[in-house]
């Protein structure tokens, strides 16, 4: 059987960005862009942002078009995907070599994921042809007198701990929200955030590309951090906020297939965060500043600050599956809920675990497979943003010591893992006290992050 790639390849041949339009009324600034695959569909996703009461600056001029325009270039990802036509052809704006092959890199690395399950082969260079018809406009980039920051809020454990650690900057920062789900929106007001401190996004999909995927067209994973990237950019720049904090930890560098690198968290990786501050220098305005206030931190560190901090408990939410119910639940049935549970463990296990999920997931022989994959004796690492095997190993193994110190009988999981696993040593502390060198954190910043580790190990 032919590989869907290389009939619709064949088949359809081009993806054309025609256009992008940004307006705003009393309520809303919208940002309308139009795609369309020539022969199959044509797409219009919206973005659309919430004004409240909060002091947008005007998008009447050519740098905030600039940003919806490049903004529009990660979001094409979503549509583009489906055939995955050679030539992208770009109407509405213009880009250089370096900008192109920019993108040319966010896209196979963004897509790795989605290449692997599709059995796609094929090249950064010969993944596509980007074409500009667009002629070069001058940009002028306006100088922003910038303070506070932007705090994308997911609803997870890791932007309540950013939330937490920027506390005393809490009067000038903003937090973001996509989506608006409940959880995002009760952690935002936990940390003390107002209504017009939450800046609300929705992110309009097109119905179009939701039927072809229900058509059997090619699906899959998509970069969705690199199109945060871009909005909480443009987003800062209308706000006048200097900074862009992300919670993304060391932990997303891994890859999920042993030998390849292909990795499921690619745009949380540093070494996207480090292309996307390159990019921005180069091309925007140098006085947003975009990092990850957990890059020198591991998902274990994060879960053990996360556990001091109950007020969130019975609030956060970061299972993907249960995202698509309402309320918004742990599904206890998934890769990602069984890796916060792992995570969560040395920390919080056995009742206040139990209170948060609503069960003993260790005792679910039904995810054993996930569980040896997320232990990293599986083929790979499941597909979901999860910590590393040392990680998890380092969690199961300081769990199951805190269990027989205590005389106290392990669970099913726990169990399996002592009869066929080596216990890795968890007395000397090393992956608690971690604190990567690679960062773009603030001195100033770094320093808050660094003492709350020292106060938590000690």
């Amino acid at each position: 059987m032919e590989n869907k790639f290389v009939l619709f390849r064949e088949q359809y041949k081009e993806f054309i960005y025609k256009s992008y339009e940004i307006k705003e009324n009393q309520e809303n600034i919208e940002i309308k862009y139009e795609f369309e695959i020539p022969g199959l569909t044509k797409f219009e996703p919206k973005i659309i942002i919430k004004k409240k009461n909060i002091n947008f600056k005007s998008v009447n001029n050519s740098y905030i078009k600039y940003l919806a325009f490049n903004l529009g270039m990660v979001e094409l990802i979503s549509y583009w995907k489906c055939v995955c036509p050679k030539n992208v052809i770009i109407k509405c704006g213009y880009l250089d070599e370096y900008q192109k092959n920019w993108f040319k890199k966010l896209y196979y690395y963004g897509l790795g994921e989605y290449r692997y399950i599709n059995n796609i082969e094929t090249t950064e260079e010969e993944m596509m042809n980007i074409t500009i018809e667009a002629n070069k406009e001058n940009i002028i980039i306006p100088q922003i007198e910038a303070t506070g920051a932007i705090i994308p809020v997911g609803g997870g454990k890791d932007s309540t701990v950013t939330l937490e650690l920027l506390k005393k900057y809490e009067k000038d920062n903003y937090c973001l929200i996509i989506g608006s789900k409940e959880p995002s929106m009760k952690c935002a007001e936990i940390a003390g955030y107002e209504n017009n401190k939450i800046i609300e996004v929705a992110r309009i999909i097109d119905d179009n590309i939701k039927k072809l995927n229900s058509e059997g067209y090619l699906n899959g994973h998509t970069p969705f951090s690199a199109m945060l990237a871009f909005l909480s950019y443009l987003i800062a720049t209308l706000t006048g906020k200097k900074y862009i904090a992300l919670s993304n930890e060391s932990s997303a560098n891994e890859s999920n297939v042993k030998g390849e690198n292909i990795n499921h968290q690619y745009s949380k990786s540093y070494e996207f965060e480090q292309d996307f501050n390159e990019y921005t220098q180069k091309y925007f305005s140098e006085d947003v500043k975009y990092f990850s206030m957990l890059r020198p931190i591991n998902e274990l560190q994060i879960a053990m600050l996360f556990a001091s901090n109950e007020k969130y408990h019975k609030i956060f939410k970061s299972c993907n599956v249960g995202s698509k119910q309402v309320p918004w639940v742990w599904c206890c049935n998934c890769p990602k809920c069984l890796f916060v549970y792992c995570i969560l463990s040395p920390f919080l296990y056995k009742e206040k675990l139990v209170n948060i999920f609503g069960e003993d997931m260790f005792q679910n022989n039904d995810l054993l497979d996930t569980f040896i994959e997320l232990c990293g004796y599986g083929k790979i690492k499941p597909f979901e943003c999860v910590g590393t095997y040392d990680e998890v190993n380092f969690a199961i193994a300081k769990t199951i010591t805190n269990l027989e110190k205590e005389n106290k009988e392990l669970p099913y999981m726990l169990k399996f893992y002592k009869e066929n696993y080596k216990l890795v040593d968890t007395s000397n502390n090393n992956l608690l006290n971690q604190f990567n060198k690679e960062n773009n954190l603030p001195k100033e910043f770094e320093d808050i992050l660094r003492n709350k580790i020292k106060e938590e190990v000690c």
